[in-house]
């Protein structure tokens, strides 16, 4: 990590201007001169890879000159603070706003994520009658209108590994919780758990399922992560360093040393080799569903 600061939060920040400029129409030399800096900063800015400290002056100016509303400005202006840090804890509500998904940026920019879940369906996965029921239990004042929105935002997100024109790869290990505990109704378990058996027909698509009685592969237990990868060039070199993604009640943790993604991904082939076998899970997936539905 550079010293300048943890690079996640440069590179979200960076995403979001570059488009917010492309939906303006406007090119980087135009824009540059509209906010008194060089063309060649302002790209670096977009790249993420501005070696020295990210001015909360310089993304105040580009969202003036960009439109950007409010909740956006707030938001990549925290994210400039933010990518100021030597570590980066994403709290909710402080600097970036709760509504502001940074996550979601890093995930359609990714070429393969690898996670595991112990307890519960991971968003890229869940049937639309699923992600309703959690959507109406975490935003209980919500309207139904919004609750949908965020339904189909969700449904939306899978198109990255659904696509046709290179989607992502995705290779996921859920626990057994997440497959027998009832979210919403019996009904609503079968359609997920179909479409789980579905989802796992895909060619870029993995899906396994760490039985009860696999144990705790690593000897301690492991919540909900994701690692995020982007890609290599022709010369097998990292188009962005990967990124491990912790998501926690208060607020996300985002990993990007080396050794920390390392641990990471040993402990995934860990739980992977514990786990049942692509076809056991599917089966279970379809066994299951019956069970539900019967």
């Amino acid at each position: 990590m550079s010293e300048a600061g943890s690079t996640v939060p440069r590179r979200q920040l960076g995403r979001y201007l570059r488009d917010l400029r492309t939906q303006t129409g406007m090119t980087i030399p135009e824009v540059a001169k509209l906010i008194e800096r060089s063309p060649s900063t302002l790209q670096r800015i977009e790249k993420g890879d501005l070696p020295q400290r990210v001015r909360t002056v310089d993304i105040r100016e580009l969202c003036n000159v960009l439109g950007a509303d409010d909740t956006m400005t707030t938001a990549l202006t925290g994210l400039a603070e933010q990518a100021n840090v030597q570590s980066w804890w994403h709290e909710y509500g402080n600097l970036i706003p709760k509504d502001f998904d940074v996550y979601m940026g890093l995930e359609s920019a990714a070429e393969r994520l690898t996670s595991y879940s112990p307890d519960a369906v991971i968003g890229l996965l869940q049937h639309a009658d699923y992600a309703r029921v959690l959507a109406r239990d975490v935003y209980s004042q919500g309207t139904p209108d919004e609750i949908e929105q965020r339904v189909h935002l969700k449904q939306r997100r899978q198109t990255l590994v659904t696509r046709k024109r290179q989607p992502a790869k995705l290779t996921v290990v859920l626990g057994e919780a997440s497959v027998r505990r009832v979210v919403g109704n019996r009904k609503v378990m079968s359609h997920q758990l179909k479409h789980l058996a579905d989802m796992s027909t895909l060619p870029n698509v993995s899906i396994r399922v760490l039985a009860f009685n696999a144990g705790i592969p690593m000897g301690d237990p492991l919540g909900l992560f994701t690692i995020l990868g982007f890609g290599t060039t022709a010369k097998s070199q990292h188009v962005e360093p990967p990124v491990v993604y912790l998501e926690n009640f208060t607020g996300d943790m985002y990993l990007e040393k080396a050794a920390d993604v390392q641990r990471y991904y040993e402990a995934h082939q860990a739980i992977q080799r514990a786990a049942l076998d692509e076809k056991a899970s599917r089966d279970l997936f379809r066994q299951v569903a019956r069970e539900f539905s019967a």
